[in-house]
Protein backbone atom coordinates (compact mmCIF):
# COMPACT_ATOMS: atom_id res chain seq x y z
CA UNK A 1 0.00 0.00 0.00
CA UNK A 2 1.37 3.43 -0.93
CA UNK A 3 0.64 4.95 2.48
CA UNK A 4 2.76 2.35 4.26
CA UNK A 5 5.62 3.31 1.97
CA UNK A 6 5.06 7.01 2.73
CA UNK A 7 5.34 6.16 6.43
CA UNK A 8 8.55 4.21 5.83
CA UNK A 9 10.18 7.09 3.94
CA UNK A 10 9.29 9.74 6.53
CA UNK A 11 10.07 7.50 9.53
CA UNK A 12 13.48 6.80 8.03
CA UNK A 13 14.32 10.47 8.61
CA UNK A 14 13.70 10.04 12.34
CA UNK A 15 15.72 6.82 12.51
CA UNK A 16 18.66 8.51 10.76
CA UNK A 17 18.41 11.64 12.97
CA UNK A 18 17.49 13.98 10.13
CA UNK A 19 14.64 15.47 12.19
CA UNK A 20 13.01 14.66 15.55
CA UNK A 21 9.53 14.52 14.05
CA UNK A 22 7.46 15.40 11.00
CA UNK A 23 3.94 15.79 9.66
CA UNK A 24 2.84 14.85 6.13
CA UNK A 25 -0.37 15.55 4.24
CA UNK A 26 -1.25 14.35 0.74
CA UNK A 27 -4.21 16.11 -0.82
CA UNK A 28 -6.10 16.45 -4.05
CA UNK A 29 -8.07 19.65 -4.58
CA UNK A 30 -10.11 20.10 -1.41
CA UNK A 31 -9.77 16.46 -0.34
CA UNK A 32 -7.23 15.02 2.11
CA UNK A 33 -6.07 11.68 0.73
CA UNK A 34 -3.70 10.87 3.60
CA UNK A 35 -2.08 12.51 6.58
CA UNK A 36 0.09 11.27 9.41
CA UNK A 37 2.34 12.46 12.21
CA UNK A 38 5.76 11.07 13.11
CA UNK A 39 8.09 11.32 16.09
CA UNK A 40 8.38 14.18 18.56
CA UNK A 41 8.49 17.98 18.46
CA UNK A 42 12.13 18.19 19.59
CA UNK A 43 15.26 16.16 20.28
CA UNK A 44 14.93 16.73 24.03
CA UNK A 45 11.11 16.79 24.23
CA UNK A 46 9.05 13.60 23.97
CA UNK A 47 5.85 15.47 23.16
CA UNK A 48 4.49 13.70 20.05
CA UNK A 49 3.89 15.73 16.91
CA UNK A 50 0.23 16.32 16.04
CA UNK A 51 -1.66 17.86 13.15
CA UNK A 52 -1.76 21.04 15.26
CA UNK A 53 2.04 21.23 15.63
CA UNK A 54 3.21 24.62 14.39
CA UNK A 55 6.47 24.73 12.43
CA UNK A 56 8.82 27.50 11.38
CA UNK A 57 8.28 27.16 7.61
CA UNK A 58 11.36 29.28 6.77
CA UNK A 59 11.57 30.08 3.03
CA UNK A 60 8.08 28.73 2.40
CA UNK A 61 7.17 32.16 3.78
CA UNK A 62 8.22 33.46 0.37
CA UNK A 63 5.08 31.94 -1.16
CA UNK A 64 2.66 31.65 1.77
CA UNK A 65 3.14 35.31 2.72
CA UNK A 66 5.12 37.41 0.25
CA UNK A 67 4.08 36.01 -3.14
CA UNK A 68 0.48 35.88 -1.93
CA UNK A 69 0.65 39.51 -0.81
CA UNK A 70 2.01 40.56 -4.20
CA UNK A 71 -0.71 38.55 -5.99
CA UNK A 72 -3.38 40.32 -3.96
CA UNK A 73 -2.00 43.77 -4.79
CA UNK A 74 -1.63 42.87 -8.48
CA UNK A 75 -5.21 41.59 -8.57
CA UNK A 76 -6.40 44.91 -7.10
CA UNK A 77 -4.43 46.94 -9.61
CA UNK A 78 -2.26 48.45 -6.86
CA UNK A 79 0.90 46.89 -8.29
CA UNK A 80 2.20 45.83 -11.69
CA UNK A 81 4.78 43.11 -12.21
CA UNK A 82 6.85 45.68 -14.09
CA UNK A 83 6.86 48.34 -11.40
CA UNK A 84 10.49 48.97 -10.48
CA UNK A 85 12.44 49.70 -7.31
CA UNK A 86 12.96 53.23 -8.60
CA UNK A 87 9.19 53.71 -8.40
CA UNK A 88 9.22 53.09 -4.66
CA UNK A 89 12.61 53.86 -3.16
CA UNK A 90 15.64 56.09 -3.48
CA UNK A 91 18.00 53.30 -4.56
CA UNK A 92 21.37 53.18 -6.34
CA UNK A 93 21.19 53.72 -10.10
CA UNK A 94 22.11 50.06 -10.64
CA UNK A 95 18.89 48.98 -8.87
CA UNK A 96 16.35 51.42 -10.29
CA UNK A 97 15.31 49.15 -13.19
CA UNK A 98 14.87 46.01 -11.06
CA UNK A 99 11.19 45.09 -11.32
CA UNK A 100 8.80 43.11 -9.15
CA UNK A 101 8.99 40.42 -11.86
CA UNK A 102 12.77 40.24 -11.41
CA UNK A 103 12.44 39.99 -7.64
CA UNK A 104 9.81 37.24 -7.83
CA UNK A 105 11.82 35.16 -10.31
CA UNK A 106 15.21 35.70 -8.64
CA UNK A 107 16.55 37.38 -11.78
CA UNK A 108 17.25 40.74 -10.13
CA UNK A 109 21.00 40.25 -9.93
CA UNK A 110 20.99 40.50 -6.13
CA UNK A 111 23.33 38.31 -4.11
CA UNK A 112 21.78 35.28 -2.35
CA UNK A 113 22.10 36.52 1.23
CA UNK A 114 23.65 39.25 3.37
CA UNK A 115 25.72 39.15 6.53
CA UNK A 116 24.58 42.70 7.32
CA UNK A 117 22.62 41.28 10.27
CA UNK A 118 25.94 41.11 12.12
CA UNK A 119 26.11 44.92 12.01
CA UNK A 120 22.53 46.19 11.65
CA UNK A 121 19.20 45.29 13.24
CA UNK A 122 15.56 46.10 12.53
CA UNK A 123 14.83 48.92 10.09
CA UNK A 124 18.53 49.74 9.70
CA UNK A 125 19.05 46.18 8.46
CA UNK A 126 16.15 46.55 6.02
CA UNK A 127 17.59 49.82 4.68
CA UNK A 128 21.03 48.22 4.23
CA UNK A 129 19.44 45.49 2.09
CA UNK A 130 17.47 47.93 -0.06
CA UNK A 131 20.63 50.05 -0.56
CA UNK A 132 22.85 47.07 -1.41
CA UNK A 133 24.32 47.10 -4.93
CA UNK A 134 23.38 44.11 -7.15
CA UNK A 135 26.02 41.66 -8.34
CA UNK A 136 24.76 41.49 -11.94
CA UNK A 137 22.19 43.14 -14.20
CA UNK A 138 18.60 41.82 -14.26
CA UNK A 139 17.90 38.65 -16.29
CA UNK A 140 21.56 37.63 -16.60
CA UNK A 141 21.02 34.63 -14.33
CA UNK A 142 18.66 33.04 -11.85
CA UNK A 143 20.29 33.50 -8.46
CA UNK A 144 18.03 32.49 -5.57
CA UNK A 145 18.12 35.39 -3.12
CA UNK A 146 16.44 36.04 0.21
CA UNK A 147 17.12 39.73 -0.39
CA UNK A 148 14.62 39.77 -3.27
CA UNK A 149 11.79 38.81 -0.95
CA UNK A 150 12.82 41.13 1.85
CA UNK A 151 12.64 43.89 -0.76
CA UNK A 152 9.19 42.71 -1.84
CA UNK A 153 8.06 42.95 1.78
CA UNK A 154 9.25 46.56 1.85
CA UNK A 155 7.27 47.26 -1.34
CA UNK A 156 4.09 45.81 0.18
CA UNK A 157 4.51 48.03 3.23
CA UNK A 158 5.21 51.07 1.04
CA UNK A 159 2.13 50.54 -1.13
CA UNK A 160 -0.32 49.63 1.65
CA UNK A 161 1.05 51.69 4.57
CA UNK A 162 0.40 48.59 6.68
CA UNK A 163 2.98 46.52 8.56
CA UNK A 164 3.74 43.37 6.61
CA UNK A 165 2.71 40.88 9.29
CA UNK A 166 -0.57 42.74 9.81
CA UNK A 167 -1.27 42.79 6.06
CA UNK A 168 -0.64 39.03 5.82
CA UNK A 169 -2.87 38.29 8.80
CA UNK A 170 -5.70 40.51 7.59
CA UNK A 171 -5.58 39.66 3.88
CA UNK A 172 -4.29 36.06 3.75
CA UNK A 173 -4.28 34.06 6.97
CA UNK A 174 -7.54 35.19 8.59
CA UNK A 175 -9.71 35.13 5.43
CA UNK A 176 -8.56 31.57 4.68
CA UNK A 177 -9.14 30.36 8.25
CA UNK A 178 -5.43 29.71 8.78
CA UNK A 179 -5.79 30.15 12.53
CA UNK A 180 -2.37 28.75 13.48
CA UNK A 181 -0.43 30.72 10.86
CA UNK A 182 1.37 33.85 11.95
CA UNK A 183 4.60 35.69 12.43
CA UNK A 184 5.89 35.71 16.03
CA UNK A 185 3.33 33.28 17.52
CA UNK A 186 1.97 34.52 20.85
CA UNK A 187 1.36 31.02 22.20
CA UNK A 188 4.23 28.52 22.06
CA UNK A 189 2.13 25.53 23.20
CA UNK A 190 2.22 23.76 19.82
CA UNK A 191 5.37 25.33 18.34
CA UNK A 192 8.22 22.99 17.39
CA UNK A 193 11.66 24.45 18.28
CA UNK A 194 14.50 24.77 15.79
CA UNK A 195 18.18 25.63 16.31
CA UNK A 196 20.08 27.55 18.99
CA UNK A 197 20.96 31.24 18.82
CA UNK A 198 22.59 33.42 21.45
CA UNK A 199 22.66 30.48 23.86
CA UNK A 200 18.99 29.50 23.69
CA UNK A 201 16.83 27.22 21.58
CA UNK A 202 14.62 29.12 19.14
CA UNK A 203 10.92 28.56 19.65
CA UNK A 204 8.53 31.00 18.05
CA UNK A 205 11.39 33.07 16.62
CA UNK A 206 12.76 32.58 13.08
CA UNK A 207 15.61 30.16 12.47
CA UNK A 208 16.71 32.42 9.61
CA UNK A 209 19.21 35.10 10.69
CA UNK A 210 17.90 37.93 8.53
CA UNK A 211 14.30 37.34 9.60
CA UNK A 212 15.41 37.05 13.23
CA UNK A 213 17.35 40.31 13.24
CA UNK A 214 14.65 42.11 11.27
CA UNK A 215 12.54 41.55 14.38
CA UNK A 216 10.87 38.27 13.42
CA UNK A 217 8.89 39.60 10.45
CA UNK A 218 10.40 39.28 6.98
CA UNK A 219 9.49 38.56 3.40
CA UNK A 220 12.02 35.75 3.08
CA UNK A 221 11.21 33.75 6.24
CA UNK A 222 9.53 33.95 9.64
CA UNK A 223 6.06 32.48 9.11
CA UNK A 224 4.91 29.70 11.45
CA UNK A 225 2.19 27.34 10.28
CA UNK A 226 0.59 23.91 10.62
CA UNK A 227 -0.11 21.24 8.04
CA UNK A 228 -3.88 21.80 8.34
CA UNK A 229 -3.46 25.51 7.61
CA UNK A 230 -1.21 24.87 4.62
CA UNK A 231 -3.82 22.45 3.26
CA UNK A 232 -6.32 25.33 3.38
CA UNK A 233 -3.79 27.59 1.69
CA UNK A 234 -3.11 25.27 -1.26
CA UNK A 235 -6.80 24.49 -1.77
CA UNK A 236 -7.63 28.20 -1.73
CA UNK A 237 -5.09 28.91 -4.47
CA UNK A 238 -6.44 26.19 -6.74
CA UNK A 239 -10.05 27.24 -6.21
CA UNK A 240 -9.51 31.02 -6.51
CA UNK A 241 -10.47 31.86 -2.94
CA UNK A 242 -7.41 34.06 -2.40
CA UNK A 243 -7.05 35.79 -5.78
CA UNK A 244 -8.82 35.43 -9.14
CA UNK A 245 -7.67 32.36 -11.06
CA UNK A 246 -6.30 34.50 -13.92
CA UNK A 247 -3.83 36.14 -11.50
CA UNK A 248 -2.73 32.90 -9.87
CA UNK A 249 -2.38 31.18 -13.24
CA UNK A 250 -0.08 33.99 -14.40
CA UNK A 251 2.16 33.41 -11.40
CA UNK A 252 2.47 29.65 -11.92
CA UNK A 253 2.39 29.51 -15.74
CA UNK A 254 5.01 32.21 -16.29
CA UNK A 255 8.35 30.37 -16.25
CA UNK A 256 11.81 31.88 -16.53
CA UNK A 257 14.54 29.49 -17.70
CA UNK A 258 18.22 30.47 -17.71
CA UNK A 259 20.69 27.64 -18.10
CA UNK A 260 19.63 24.71 -15.91
CA UNK A 261 17.57 26.93 -13.57
CA UNK A 262 13.82 27.54 -13.77
CA UNK A 263 11.46 29.69 -11.71
CA UNK A 264 7.80 30.58 -11.68
CA UNK A 265 6.72 33.91 -10.18
CA UNK A 266 7.56 33.41 -6.51
CA UNK A 267 7.35 29.64 -6.80
CA UNK A 268 9.98 27.04 -7.59
CA UNK A 269 9.59 25.07 -10.81
CA UNK A 270 10.74 21.45 -11.11
CA UNK A 271 14.31 21.11 -12.30
CA UNK A 272 16.76 18.26 -12.65
CA UNK A 273 17.76 16.98 -9.21
CA UNK A 274 15.33 19.25 -7.35
CA UNK A 275 13.30 18.34 -4.28
CA UNK A 276 10.25 17.95 -6.54
CA UNK A 277 11.53 14.57 -7.69
CA UNK A 278 11.32 13.25 -11.24
CA UNK A 279 7.57 12.70 -11.73
CA UNK A 280 6.29 16.26 -12.11
CA UNK A 281 5.93 18.26 -15.32
CA UNK A 282 7.15 21.81 -15.84
CA UNK A 283 3.74 23.22 -14.89
CA UNK A 284 4.14 21.99 -11.28
CA UNK A 285 5.03 24.45 -8.55
CA UNK A 286 6.30 24.28 -5.00
CA UNK A 287 8.72 25.62 -2.42
CA UNK A 288 10.99 24.39 0.33
CA UNK A 289 12.10 25.78 3.68
CA UNK A 290 15.57 25.51 5.24
CA UNK A 291 14.10 24.16 8.48
CA UNK A 292 12.87 21.00 6.71
CA UNK A 293 9.55 22.04 5.22
CA UNK A 294 8.21 21.68 1.68
CA UNK A 295 5.18 21.73 -0.56
CA UNK A 296 4.81 20.56 -4.16
CA UNK A 297 1.69 20.79 -6.30
CA UNK A 298 0.68 19.26 -9.63
CA UNK A 299 -1.95 21.69 -11.00
CA UNK A 300 -2.97 19.26 -13.77
CA UNK A 301 -4.23 16.63 -11.31
CA UNK A 302 -4.74 18.82 -8.23
CA UNK A 303 -2.44 16.49 -6.29
CA UNK A 304 -0.12 17.98 -3.67
CA UNK A 305 2.24 16.93 -0.89
CA UNK A 306 3.00 18.94 2.24
CA UNK A 307 5.83 17.88 4.56
CA UNK A 308 6.74 19.79 7.70
CA UNK A 309 9.68 19.05 9.99
CA UNK A 310 12.16 20.89 12.18
CA UNK A 311 15.41 19.30 11.02
CA UNK A 312 17.43 22.30 12.23
CA UNK A 313 16.61 21.22 15.79
CA UNK A 314 19.18 18.48 15.11
CA UNK A 315 21.57 20.24 12.73
CA UNK A 316 21.47 23.30 10.48
CA UNK A 317 24.00 21.96 7.96
CA UNK A 318 24.69 18.25 8.35
CA UNK A 319 21.20 17.03 7.37
CA UNK A 320 20.69 19.04 4.16
CA UNK A 321 21.53 16.16 1.76
CA UNK A 322 19.34 13.74 3.72
CA UNK A 323 16.24 15.95 3.76
CA UNK A 324 16.66 16.52 0.03
CA UNK A 325 16.78 12.77 -0.57
CA UNK A 326 13.72 12.15 1.61
CA UNK A 327 11.73 14.81 -0.25
CA UNK A 328 12.65 13.34 -3.62
CA UNK A 329 11.71 9.79 -2.55
CA UNK A 330 8.42 10.99 -1.07
CA UNK A 331 7.44 13.03 -4.13
CA UNK A 332 8.48 10.33 -6.59
CA UNK A 333 6.34 7.82 -4.71
CA UNK A 334 3.22 9.96 -4.38
CA UNK A 335 3.23 11.70 -7.76
CA UNK A 336 4.44 8.55 -9.52
CA UNK A 337 1.70 6.40 -7.98
CA UNK A 338 -1.24 8.81 -7.92
CA UNK A 339 -0.43 11.43 -10.57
Amino acid sequence: MIWNRVDEIVSCGIEKAVYPGAVVLVGKGTEVLYKNTYGFIAVDDNTPTTFETVYDIASMSKVVATTSAIMILVSRGELSLWDTLGDFFDVPESKKAISIFHLLTHTSGMQPYSEAWREFKGRELLKSIIDLEPETSPMEQINYSCLNFITLMAIVEKVTSVKFDEFCSQQIFEPLGMNSTTYLPKSLDHVAPTSEREGKVLRGLPDDELAYYLGGVSGNAGVFSSVEDLFKFVSSLMYARLVPSRVFETFISETVSIGESKRHLGWMAPARGSSAGDMLGEEAFGHTGFTGTSIWVDPLTGLFVIMLSNRTNISRRDTIPQIQQIRRRLHNLVFGSLG
